[in-house]
């Protein structure tokens, strides 16, 4: 006599597992598409045997019990995985799309305009390098000739792109009523040769030394929402300046007259007052904020600052001038106070910092102070700050302002490394200013896709998190 027994089981490749637990003599299985079975095992009626049988039963039970619920938790993150990441295309797309529509006026030709989208794409992209053959690959182009065409010849007006990326930042990057900070740096792009636009060997903070490279000064703009970079000037050296037939070669304007770099950042300044944007603090590093010419530019626009100085700068003292560095000597120690800078890489970045009233002009409302940072490990490490802010500020107001400046350091570090800010291969003055006008494009991008699902395009692929759940399936907890 024969006993029959039919399980049936959702099971993939485990089937044979299960299977494995039973005493059975014989077993037939029919396989009815690629995830269900019908199992039918035969056993031979044997009053000894029962007892095993039964105990397989209940083996098998709960092991199905087990697989199915695997089976079916595995299944429904993979459909939310899916679902998540065709959401995300979509939402990334119709932002792309409307982003870029923003930018139509900048260009003259609508196959400009496509050129430009599918350039900025390929900045983003996760290419090794971001050059010409491997931009023109990524584009679908055989060779690099029409990316370089679009750098250097095309008809299209890189200065509308950058006053049009000023225009637009605060709404990306700024809350409502949210004023931000503007943020001035330099950064070197480090160059062989001698024909690429203001090259020169001279101090890079790329490279910490003196090299053969070119000078960028940039802004960004820093709010709750992100940074970025906004606007962008090149730093011509006085030789290049005094130079016609170099000038020509490179495609600059002749009649281009030598600059400081701090007077290419009061340019830059002026361009975004003029954009509407009015921050809460202006911030720079001590090549600007040691200019006494650039101080006054920002204390005739009644805008508040705190720029870093060098300590050789001299401060009114008890009817004296004195150097910063022994003015601070001269604090007690109960002047300084630990106060986090804000958020670093690593977390809280913690300083000890003081500050003093300056009995120098300011504007309605508002007075100058000297401010000093000193760091915790080594008490001999200071750095020094002029500041123009209200008379009610208080020390933590103006000690987390400084520590702002970090984020346009932030900025170099992620356009060099995501969008390709020093990876161009033009030398002419217009190919620069082209390649890193949509570079800080980019840049920005990247803040408005993170924004969406802390996701980013990546080789024409969504790579990150899921849409409005930070990559954390629901069915796994």
């Amino acid at each position: 006599m024969r006993c029959l027994a039919i399980v049936k089981t959702f099971f993939y490749s485990a089937k044979h597992g299960v299977l494995s637990h039973l005493g059975c003599k014989t077993a037939a299985r029919n396989r009815i598409g690629d995830n269900f079975a019908v199992t039918t095992i035969q056993y031979k009626y044997d009053s000894s045997f029962l007892p095993i049988i039964t105990r397989n039963l209940e083996t098998i039970t709960s092991t199905t019990v087990a697989i199915l619920k695997r089976m079916l938790i595995f299944s429904m993150n993979s459909y939310w995985r899916i679902w998540c990441m065709e959401n995300l295309r979509e939402s990334w797309e119709a932002a792309y799309s409307l982003f870029w529509s923003k930018f139509d006026n900048c260009f003259s030709y609508a196959k400009t305009a496509v050129r430009a989208r599918d350039y900025v794409r390929g900045l983003m992209s996760g290419i090794e390098r971001k050059n010409g053959w491997q931009l023109a690959e990524f584009i679908g182009d055989e060779a690099p000739y029409a990316v370089q065409n679009f750098l250097s010849r095309a008809i299209w007006d890189s200065d509308k792109a950058r006053d049009q990326l000023l225009k637009i930042s605060p709404s990306y990057l700024l809350e409502d009523g949210e004023r931000g900070s503007l943020i001035i740096d330099e950064t070197g792009f480090i160059k062989k040769g001698s024909h690429s636009a203001g090259v020169k060997r001279q101090y890079s903070g790329t490279a910490g030394r003196i090299e053969n490279s070119q000078i960028g000064v940039f802004m960004a703009l820093a709010g709750s929402k992100g940074h970025a970079l906004v606007d962008r000037e090149l730093y011509l050296p006085k030789e290049w300046c005094a130079d016609r037939q170099r000038l020509e070669s490179a495609g600059i304007p002749v009649e281009t007259v030598f600059q400081k770099k701090h007077q290419l950042a009061i340019k830059m300044l002026e361009r975004t007052f003029s954009h509407g944007i009015h921050p809460q603090w202006v911030l720079a590093d001590a090549i600007y904020g040691s200019t006494y010419e650039f101080r006054k530019y920002l204390l005739d626009k009644k805008q508040a600052y705190v720029v870093a100085v060098s300590k050789q700068q001299h401060i009114s003292m008890n009817f004296q001038q004195i150097r910063v560095d022994a003015a601070i000597e001269n604090f007690p120690a109960e002047a300084w106070n630990k106060i986090s800078a804000g958020t670093g890489a690593k977390g809280e970045r913690w300083y000890e910092w003081a500050a003093m009233k300056l009995c120098w002009p300011a504007s309605e409302g508002m007075s100058q102070y000297l401010l000093a940072r000193r760091s915790i490990k080594d008490p001999l490490d200071i750095s020094y700050y002029f500041c123009h802010a209200s008379d009610e500020v208080t020390l933590n107001d103006l000690a987390r302002a400084a520590g702002q400046r970090w984020h346009i350091e932030s900025c170099f570090e992620h356009a060099k490394q995501e969008v390709g800010l020093d990876e161009y291969e033009v030398r002419s003055w217009k190919g620069w200013y082209r390649h890193i006008t949509l570079s800080m494009v980019g840049l920005l991008l990247l803040n408005i896709f993170k924004g969406l699902g802390n996701a980013v395009p990546v080789g024409g692929k969504i790579e990150g998190g899921c849409l409005k759940c930070g990559g954390k399936s629901p069915f796994f907890g």
